[in-house]
């Protein structure tokens, strides 16, 4: 029986084009997400397909931090690396709240450090 689910290990994640291109240039290397259950499931060592309309590449997931807020994540995690180096502080967490409604922020925030997979891996 053969599906199209990701195998063990192997999860995917939609996202938008501003931070597909930052991942693809290196730029960003934490993707941050918010504690659903499929978020929830991943841990250091996984892959990690990401996909932007019809562009996808592959990451490996280096660590996975839980917070219990995006206050308490942004405290701790370095800003450039989770928006690039033109956000400060103030436009991420409008850029989070934006994609984030507190009931959302509620079910806990993972910072998912991620590096590109090399081609073949």
């Amino acid at each position: 029986m053969t599906t199209n689910e990701p195998q063990p290990g192997q999860h995917s994640l939609n996202i938008r084009k501003p931070y597909f291109d930052l991942i693809a240039s290196g730029a960003k290397t934490i993707e941050v997400r918010v504690g659903y259950p499929k978020i929830r499931k991943i841990t250091a060592g996984d892959t990690l397909r990401i996909a932007c309309a019809d562009e996808a590449l592959t990451t490996r997931v280096t660590a996975v931090k839980e917070y219990e807020s995006f206050k308490a994540m942004l405290d701790a995690e370095e800003e450039a690396a989770i928006g690039g180096p033109d956000m400060n502080h103030d436009s991420l967490v409008a850029a989070i709240r934006d994609i984030y409604p507190p009931e959302k922020e509620a079910l806990g925030v993972f910072a998912l450090h991620l590096t590109l997979a090399q081609a073949g891996t």
